[in-house]
C-alpha cells in the first residue's frame, strides 16, 4: 500500500512541472512558504483536505488528480537516494 502522504506529494510534483510551475509559483498560489511545497512534495508533511484542495487549485486539477495512483510514475522521493552531503571544512 503506498503512504497517502507520498502519494500526494508525487502528485503535486509531477503534476507542478507538468504546468511548467515553480515550487514558488504554487506556494503564491496557495499563500503558503515554498518550503511547504518542497516538504509536501517529499511526502513529509501530512496535509489536511483543505490543503489538498487548496493544492489542487494552485494546479488547476481536480483533487482526485492528487490521489491517482501512476504506475509509470518515479518512486516518491523518500525512497530516492540522495548524494551524501559535504562536511564543510
Amino acid at each position: 500500500m503506498v503512504d497517502a502522504r507520498q502519494l500526494v506529494g508525487t502528485n503535486v510534483r509531477r503534476l507542478r512541472l507538468a504546468a511548467g510551475l515553480s515550487q514558488e509559483d504554487v506556494a503564491a498560489r496557495m499563500g503558503v512558504d515554498r518550503a511547504y511545497i518542497s516538504s509536501l512534495e517529499a511526502g513529509r508533511r501530512n496535509p489536511t483536505v483543505v490543503t489538498v484542495w487548496h493544492a489542487a487549485e494552485a494546479l488547476g486539477v481536480s483533487i482526485k488528480a492528487l490521489f491517482e495512483e501512476d504506475e509509470d510514475a518515479r518512486p516518491p522521493l523518500t525512497e530516492r537516494k540522495r548524494a551524501p552531503r559535504l562536511k564543510p571544512k
